[in-house]
């Protein structure tokens, strides 16, 4: 698979891995774990707003929010994901997700391929468990965005 499925965002991330060798894309994925935001007060003070990704192997939650346009239609997803520190890979992997679908129309997230996470080319460097743990989390964003924004995924 190619990165031209991709939204333009992601696809650059991605081949931002693809160009490196498997050590720097570890350190790849821990730069983006740095850079993951932390939640906003209203989802700090209301966990139960976010969902538990269970097949991650840490603590991983997040939730969507939905802009809408003028007519009142889902026009952008804001993404938000709370992972521990100590968890890097999952943080990594969050922080892809949300620097490369934040602000995307749900049509555009929805069209994102489940398997882009073996696009990263971690497939070798990181247990299958972890990498199922990542796929999880794309599939999770995408099943919230279907279901609060009424597009068929």
């Amino acid at each position: 698979m190619t990165t031209q499925a991709l939204p333009s965002a992601l696809a650059e991330i991605v081949d931002d891995f693809q160009a490196l060798s498997e050590p720097e894309r570890l350190q790849l994925l821990l730069e983006f774990s740095e850079g993951l935001p932390e939640l906003p007060e209203r989802l700090t003070d209301h966990p139960e707003l976010l969902e538990q990704v269970v097949e991650c192997q840490s603590p991983l939650f997040l939730t969507i929010e939905t802009e809408k346009n003028d007519g009142g239609r889902p026009a952008a997803v804001r993404l938000f994901f709370k992972a521990p520190a100590e968890a890097p890979t999952t943080r990594g992997f969050a922080g892809v997700l949300h620097e490369g679908l934040d602000g995307l129309s749900p049509e555009e997230i929805l069209s994102v391929p489940d398997d882009m996470p073996e696009l990263l080319g971690l497939t070798r460097a990181i247990t299958p468990l972890r990498m199922r743990g990542m796929t999880a989390m794309l599939g999770r964003i995408k099943r919230k965005v279907a279901a609060a924004s009424g597009v068929r995924a």
